[in-house]
């Protein structure tokens, strides 16, 4: 082995996802977490743009009186709560998380993420203008429905220590700040608050309804499924590197955080579907929240603590099947840039 690839084999050694000093942070080769690289390119495989879906079908159902009181509302708030929230995570990777993440793949990474999220916030804008709804009405609920407050007010809780002057991981007390916050919005933001709002939505699109915004979310759940399963790559890689993290005081302080945002989420749903409407009710989103946030819990190092199950089993159809519809009724959902469709 020549010296040049010995010191390439110890530059990856010591590569470290934060607090790395070791090698140069803009240094992707080699590469270490090949992990992170993966979700890269599984990004971009998924690119998509929210005016490429027609919205002619929206705007004819939503100008008539085919859609109930109850699922107006439920398409309102849903629109309130994600409107403001997708800017809350682009805030957090470009102001907190980007910064403090030392790795370059990871940092690759984030930098779609934060493109991916300001696509989401496009989307939204294209949704209000398309169905001619009042934007300030849209993007101020988190300041007038007390329940869209709470859930915003909660992870922007979590961000106050990492935004403040002087804030560093390189103390024990800090990388655990730190950790807490991906976990608030990797786990919480990402994994829990907002599939119970695709589920809303997504179960409205099964009925042929609303179809484009149903398409939309279906583009959004797809990123945000990504964005899950790097945020635990990335939680369980800082919590094997930096092993006294996750003390047992820490795993349920996190335990603790994660059943406040259940019971949040819960009283969302009920402020959303105060009667129900065909297909969805709130007790439906109790047992859907726990099972969501057990899969959560699990898949970081913790256990199970709500023991439900789905009433929503169609969700992981829409995640994990490639469906192609017909070309001339509507685009492709399993949405893939050129160069990687097969034909």
């Amino acid at each position: 082995m020549t010296t040049k690839e010995q010191n390439k084999r110890f530059e990856a050694k010591e590569k470290r996802l934060i607090n790395c000093n070791k090698v140069d942070v803009n240094q992707i080769m080699p590469m270490k977490y090949k992990w992170a690289w993966e979700h890269y390119e599984n990004g971009c495989a998924n690119h998509w743009m929210p005016n490429e879906v027609p919205m002619a079908k929206d705007i004819e159902l939503w100008k008539s009186n085919g859609l109930s009181e109850a699922e107006r509302l439920m398409i309102m708030r849903n629109l309130g709560f994600f409107s403001t929230a997708e800017s809350l995570v682009a805030n957090n990777i470009v102001l907190a998380i980007f910064k403090h993440v030392t790795n370059p793949e990871a940092r690759q990474y984030l930098l779609r993420q934060a493109f991916e999220e300001a696509i989401h916030t496009h989307t939204f804008h294209y949704i209000v203008e398309s169905l001619d709804l009042n934007p300030s009405e849209i993007f101020n609920m988190y300041n007038e429905i007390d329940v869209i407050h709470k859930k915003d007010a909660f992870e922007m809780k979590i961000t106050e220590e990492i935004l403040k002057d002087g804030f560093t991981t390189e103390t024990e007390e800090g990388a655990r700040i730190f950790l807490k916050n991906l976990i608030g919005y990797y786990i919480i933001m990402e994994g829990i608050f907002f599939y119970s709002g695709f589920a809303m939505i997504l179960s409205l699109h099964r009925q042929n309804k609303m179809t484009g915004i149903g398409e939309q979310f279906q583009f959004i759940l797809r990123d945000e499924t990504i964005h899950l399963n790097f945020g635990i790559d990335l939680i369980n890689g800082i919590k094997e590197e930096n092993p006294n993290l996750w003390s047992e005081e820490f795993q349920q302080e996190i335990t603790d955080m994660i059943d406040e945002a259940v019971n949040l989420e819960i009283e969302y749903a009920k402020a959303c579907l105060p009667k129900g409407i065909l297909g969805l009710t709130a007790p439906m989103f109790e047992d859907y929240v726990g099972y969501i946030a057990d899969r959560r819990l699990e898949r970081i190092g913790l256990s199970a603590r709500y023991h439900k199950s789905t009433p929503f089993p169609w969700m992981s159809e829409v995640i994990d099947l490639q469906k192609e519809k017909n070309f001339f009724e509507t685009r492709v959902t399993e949405y893939q840039s050129s160069s990687s469709l097969s034909w």
